[in-house]
């Protein structure tokens, strides 16, 4: 009921190994300091990219190296569909990523996957793992250890921390997430914002119908289902479980614990 296979399918995300087989959902981010430390992000180094000040200049990321953008016309179209594009002297640069002037990286423990947009006045402190077509919107606030699939978006005034996304996970708009997962399609409304910490000592505890369940972690948000909709102003107490295709409705405080797929959570 609490295992990874009971949230997510698994079949077409890129780092299915962070989570295991028989274990539960929260093991993948147990997992992914390790896992992430492990990438190689040598490819992600160039003179031009001053360390945690804002660029000067678009950068591209082609064929796994930094490049000046001087030059480059881009087409702003829809990200998330894979519909950004790039060409340079008129000609085509398939699945080049651009970090647009004004943005901030912070260390160089980056891996961009093809045709990423990384907006101005975005901060992305490494390490961060960012797969294909992936938006980072204006003012989003990437604060270390996330990994996301392909097709995400993390939206304008969105801090993310050490979290999971799954292909098409989408925190369009004044959301935070720390410590969190969210599944294969799920979407965050305006908002939305997962509660990480007890205000009490102890580790995040799920409750269950068997009982309470210690995660064995300090920090644990939320794990969102694939598909699950989370309404505008929605918030989450540390240690919400919610199963695939449910409902969290706006203005609503999901308690903490397992909440069964399909549900609608007022």
């Amino acid at each position: 009921m609490l295992e990874a296979s009971s949230f997510f399918d698994l079949t077409e995300f890129s780092h299915r190994e962070i989570f295991q087989e028989a274990g539960y959902a929260w093991n993948g981010l147990k997992n992914l300091k390790a896992y992430m430390n492990s990438f190689d992000y040598s490819s992600f180094k160039n003179e031009e990219l001053p360390d945690g000040i804002p660029l000067k200049n678009h950068l591209l990321y082609y064929q796994n190296s930094l490049q000046s953008g001087e030059g480059c016309t881009v087409s702003w179209d829809d990200v998330s569909k894979g519909k950004l594009s790039v060409t340079r002297a008129g000609q085509s640069l398939p699945g080049a990523s651009v970090i647009m002037a004004g943005a901030v990286i912070m260390g160089q423990e980056i891996q961009l996957g093809k045709g990423v947009l990384i907006e101005s006045g975005a901060l992305i402190k490494g390490p961060a793992v960012i797969g294909d077509h992936t938006e980072i919107r204006q003012g989003a606030y990437v604060r270390g250890y996330c990994l996301t699939g392909k097709r995400c978006v993390i939206g304008h005034a969105t801090e993310v921390k050490h979290s999971i996304f799954l292909n098409d996970a989408k925190a369009g708009h004044f959301a935070y997430l720390g410590d969190s997962i969210l599944g294969n399609d799920a979407n965050l409304g305006a908002g939305t914002k997962f509660a990480n910490l007890r205000f009490l000592p102890g580790n995040v505890q799920v409750r269950t119908d068997k009982g309470l369940l210690d995660t064995g972690l300090r920090k644990l948000g939320a794990i969102l289902g694939d598909r699950v909709q989370t309404g505008c102003n929605s918030v989450t107490n540390p240690g919400t479980l919610i199963g695939p295709d449910s409902i969290l409705m706006p203005n609503t405080t999901a308690d903490s614990g397992f909440h069964a797929p399909g549900k609608i959570i007022r």
